[in-house]
């Protein structure tokens, strides 16, 4: 059920590993990487998502991108994956001949990968994202006064530093207005950059998306930052599939909700109830 494949990005190797059960749908499940990091996940995560999706009847393919695991070559940032996510997707539907559709699992910036290359490729039909990166200036300022500053003021703990004298409150009252400054003011260059094709790929994208934000993460809530502000975001998040998992952290590490993201991507994968 589990086979290494190996295949060749750019005419370079590179290896991943397929898990192709017994009647598998017709629809399986690219698992792309994001960060630094390989093939496995953060605390083995790629590893029981494919398992699952197996025990559920639905192939899937977890790869090491350009640069990292036992791929050669320079490592890409997530905006140029593009050649990789092409590659993966050809060597997962040739060795699964019955598989006619692919889905794209990605977290972080390899969600945001899997935006910037979707629309331009017709055998992926559906998105699976999880804490997309869309980080700027602005929205990043926005969280940090709304989820960092402001639960400092509520904190007991705070207020106690601040009575015995602890807290340098002339600095923090610097850092926060510069950050309160910057909400307001629009990243230059957006037009030419990542968020913006981001958008871009999303509006082209004609499959159906599942998004799953965490509760405790930062990059998530930069992204609800952003898709709240933004009418194109906004448009395009309302006719996703939403999960909000309001006790998740960025990686989903608890065993309880690294299990429930599992459930949720095989049910949008399948249709059906899931063991």
């Amino acid at each position: 059920m589990e086979t290494a494949i190996s295949f060749r990005i750019n005419n370079q190797p590179s290896l991943g590993i397929l898990h192709n059960p017994d009647n598998a749908k017709d629809t399986a499940v690219l698992l792309v990487v994001g960060g630094p990091q390989y093939r496995v996940g953060s605390h083995r995560q790629f590893v029981q998502l494919s398992r699952f999706l197996a025990e559920n009847n639905i192939a899937s393919l977890r790869f090491d991108c350009r640069g990292m695991g036992d791929a050669a070559g320079e490592k890409q940032t997530f905006e140029h994956l593009d050649d990789d996510i092409k590659a993966a997707t050809d060597a997962l539907l040739a060795n699964c001949p019955d598989v006619k559709k692919v889905v794209i699992w990605g977290l972080c910036d390899a969600a945001s990968a899997a935006l910037l290359y979707a629309h331009q490729d017709s055998r992926i039909t559906g998105l699976i994202l999880l804490n997309p990166w869309l980080t700027n200036e602005q929205a990043m300022a926005k969280s940090m006064v709304k989820y960092y500053y402001l639960q400092r003021l509520l904190s007991k703990d705070f207020w106690r530093k601040l009575v015995k004298g602890n807290v340098n409150v002339g600095g923090s009252l610097k850092d926060a207005k510069g950050f309160v400054a910057d909400s307001m003011q629009q990243s230059e260059s957006d037009s030419g950059s990542y968020q913006q094709r981001m958008l871009t790929g999303a509006q082209k994208f004609k499959g159906q998306v599942c998004m799953i934000l965490s509760g405790n993460d930062l990059t998530a809530r930069e992204f609800n930052e952003q898709a709240q502000s933004n009418k194109q975001w906004k448009q395009f998040v309302e006719n996703c599939q939403l999960h909000h998992l309001e006790k998740a952290d960025h990686t989903f590490s608890n065993q309880d909700l690294k299990l429930e993201v599992e459930r949720i991507t095989a049910l949008f994968v399948s249709g059906s109830d899931v063991v």
